[in-house]
């Protein structure tokens, strides 16, 4: 849930978050893009300190030094809003677009009785392809986190729903390289102090309309 805005900044919710733990910890922060399928391999070269964007926990548990969860998600399919296409199983031969190496990816796999359904099931690099081939009629659906999927309806003023359907559970969490438990715990606690303290709500506010944040 961060992104580049109209004025070319880095913003979104775990950006703002993300600076906010900085600011406290006296930390200069530096937001940097990677291709998400080398999120290993940045965290792993030193490239990145953590990962934190829209991240997810499930099926990752031993992979990462993690937070404690800050948000719980869906897995969930996007389509037009003037599509007829109102349940996964109106999906049956519609080309179906993921993110490569994304949760919804990874749950779809888990997934073959429903996506044997499916006319195509494609993985582009991200979700501004994704949204640009769905608006474009090239593609009848996108799989995404749920969370994900209502920002940028709502940042992109178009017509999109959302299917009732879950693909799957999940939550969110911050990634760190194994071993470091000294940076995480020190985000891990400013976190709490924000979420004691209204901040985490104010922000979560500013970006969902509500107070979404999971964080005890």
């Amino acid at each position: 849930m961060g992104f580049v805005g109209d004025d070319g900044e880095f913003t979104g919710f775990d950006l703002e978050m993300a600076a906010e733990v900085a600011k406290r910890l006296n930390l200069t922060i530096a937001y940097q893009p990677i291709a998400w399928d080398a999120k290993d391999m940045e965290l792993d070269a030193g490239t990145i300190d953590c990962i934190w964007n829209g991240f997810t926990m499930n099926g990752r548990e031993d992979d990462y030094e993690w937070s404690k969860p800050y948000m719980k998600n869906n897995q969930v399919f996007v389509v037009r809003g003037d599509s007829d296409i109102n349940s996964e199983a109106d999906l049956a031969g519609k080309n179906v677009e993921v993110q490569t190496d994304s949760s919804a990816e990874a749950a779809l796999n888990d997934n073959s009785e429903l996506t044997s359904t499916f006319g195509s099931l494609t993985p582009v690099a991200d979700y501004n392809t994704a949204f640009m081939d769905l608006e474009s009629g090239a593609v009848d659906a996108i799989a995404m986190d749920d969370v994900v999927a209502s920002y940028q309806i709502t940042s992109r003023k178009a017509d999109f729903k959302v299917l009732d359907d879950v693909i799957a559970a999940e939550e969110y969490g911050i990634g760190f390289k194994k071993g470091n438990t000294g940076l995480r715990d020190k985000v891990q606690a400013t976190l709490e102090e924000m979420a004691a303290d209204g901040t985490a709500a104010k922000i979560s506010e500013k970006w969902f309309g509500k107070d979404i944040t999971t964080i005890q």
